[in-house]
């Protein structure tokens, strides 16, 4: 402490320049019996020369470095140290570090982010960096978002495995980090349409046959009951019918009766008995997913081509652990797969399924996403009065939809006077404006006409265009109607030397295929159904 105050002291020496006044007396004032020091006379020159000292005294700011300096020697210096409570923690060597053994720090957490690559229909990929807690959902309106696609609720994200030959379309709730932790390295995200999705919630007898279904109890209330006893999970639905087994480990396919219950899946080891001392389990709900089989003749040597396959999700790569079956029909692989997906997920499938009708109940008429024009409710409409009106007559529609057809027709005739021909010429451009179009596929096969088909989802309605192979100035329009895909021809035809488009050997006649497919939404005509969703293929 002393040569702390010696330190001060010497600080401030030149700042103590003023002198000590005298002391004051009770009344306040100085003792007149002290005589001034040199006499009144001195004293007033030395008081005035000690003041004008003191007003052009500089601040001595070195000094004040100096103090702090001299306290921070003090504090590390004069303080006594303070024992250490824990030598045990310390090393062995002079100020080293304390050494923590291994395993006494919690586990580093993961990362936030994460890089995953999504690839298109049409072989295009595109590396999104996601949360680790992003759903299938929000992933998949973020790349319609990027992608400047329409946002309808059918767009959803496909686990392909090239070396399995299987894939399945990832739930809306399903976690895309943690489903990627469970794929292998040739593995890969798709992302495409799938308009069955969430068809069975619309029309479940479609998707489930009355023979291949059963209860604890007696099902009366169509439908809405239907769906309630999969969706409860005191009930117990069960899926029974014939499927082809492939054995574990062999090549071979036996044919079983077989039966889907919330438990599992269960094969009878006599005939078509249900009695439990002759199921034997087959695959478990909870740690598998089921997948459609793409290439089970040629991978597998299957049976028929509607096969299906019941992963666990630790097999990576190895097939031996797969249960591979195969159904007679497409539409009985869609019952046994839908039921598989409604018995593991139940309500989170229908909560899935409303979370869009919500939001859009949420939503203001002008803030709502724009849809396409073919997935709308289209009607005809009659402009020709002051007020526009709908036309529910077919018979008056399919002659106003002719009308306008002719009216396109001689406006592209005026224009044809205007020049030579040219690239964008009326009839140059009617053959060849639906290229741009995005149910036009071009020059495509059947069969990868069909595939497009499967993979988009077998509703009605659910079509694409395409060149023919057979006739290079025809087109063929494939279509879907009750899970089954039928093929029809649009062949050109000429009329007073203008070349139209037909479905009907001439009976309705289009100047381009755009005309052709506006009409066959509103009207079903030779068609078994009318266009409602079209195949589309997005670059990413």
């Amino acid at each position: 402490m002393s040569d702390m105050s010696t330190s001060l002291e010497s600080l401030y020496p030149a700042c103590n320049l003023q002198p000590e006044p005298a002391p004051p007396r009770q009344n306040g004032q100085h003792s007149r019996n002290q005589p001034p020091a040199g006499g009144a006379k001195a004293a007033q020159p030395q008081e005035s020369s000690q003041q004008k000292v003191q007003r052009s005294q500089p601040v001595h700011i070195l000094a004040v470095r100096r103090l702090q300096e001299e306290d921070q020697q003090f504090r590390t210096s004069s303080l006594p140290a303070i024992p250490n409570p824990f030598p045990e923690l310390c090393g062995t060597g002079a100020g080293s570090p304390p050494a923590l053994p291994s395993g006494s720090l919690p586990p580093s957490q993961p990362p936030a982010k994460l890089d995953v690559k999504v690839f298109g229909e049409d072989a295009t990929c595109k590396v999104v960096e996601i949360m680790v807690d992003m759903t299938a959902r929000d992933l998949c309106q973020l790349l319609v978002y990027r992608s400047h696609c329409v946002d309808d609720n059918s767009w959803t994200l496909v686990e392909h495995h090239p070396h399995l030959g299987l894939e399945r379309c990832l739930e809306d709730h399903e976690l895309v980090a943690q489903v990627e932790s469970t794929m292998a390295g040739d593995s890969k995200f798709l992302f495409r349409k799938n308009y069955a999705k969430y068809e069975f919630f619309k029309n479940p007898t479609n998707f489930f046959p009355e023979q291949m279904v059963t209860w604890c109890q007696q099902s009366n209330g169509g439908q809405t009951q239907l769906l309630q006893n999969f969706l409860n999970s005191s009930s117990c639905p069960e899926i029974q019918g014939y499927l082809h087994v492939k054995e574990l480990g062999r090549k071979s396919w036996k044919k079983m009766y077989l039966c889907l219950r919330r438990s599992g899946l269960y094969c009878s080891t006599k005939g078509s008995s249900k009695e439990p001392r002759h199921l034997q389990l087959l695959a478990d709900l909870e740690d598998c997913s089921v997948f459609s089989v793409i290439t089970g003749r040629k991978q597998y040597s299957a049976p028929t081509d509607f096969g299906f396959c019941i992963k666990p999700n630790k097999v990576l790569h190895e097939t031996k652990e797969l249960r591979l079956l195969c159904a007679e029909d497409e539409q009985s692989r869609t019952c046994w797969m839908t039921a598989f997906r409604l018995l593991k997920y139940g309500m989170l499938l229908y909560q899935s399924y409303r979370v869009p009708q919500q939001r859009k109940a949420l939503l203001t008429p002008f803030s709502s996403p724009m849809r396409s024009v073919s997935e709308n409710s289209l009607v005809a409409m009659d402009f020709s009065g002051q007020t526009g009106r709908v036309i529910e007559n077919p018979a008056e529609a399919q002659s106003a939809a002719l009308e306008e057809g002719h009216a396109w027709r001689k406006r592209s005739t005026r224009m044809s006077v205007l020049g030579n021909q040219s690239p964008l010429h009326p009839s140059t451009l009617s053959t060849v404006i639906h290229r741009t179009q995005h149910w036009f596929h071009g020059r495509i096969s059947r069969e990868e006409s069909h595939r497009i088909i499967k993979q988009q989802g077998l509703v009605d309605g659910l079509f694409l265009l395409r060149d023919s192979q057979s006739n290079p100035k025809a087109f063929v329009l494939t279509l879907c109607h009750h899970q089954k895909i039928k093929n029809f021809q649009i062949l050109p035809c000429e009329d007073d030397g203008q070349m139209f488009f037909s479905l009907d050997d001439g009976n309705t006649k289009f100047s381009d295929l755009i005309q052709l497919v506006d009409f066959y939404q509103l009207n079903k005509g030779v068609l078994p159904c009318k266009l409602k969703h079209h195949c589309v293929r997005v670059a990413l």
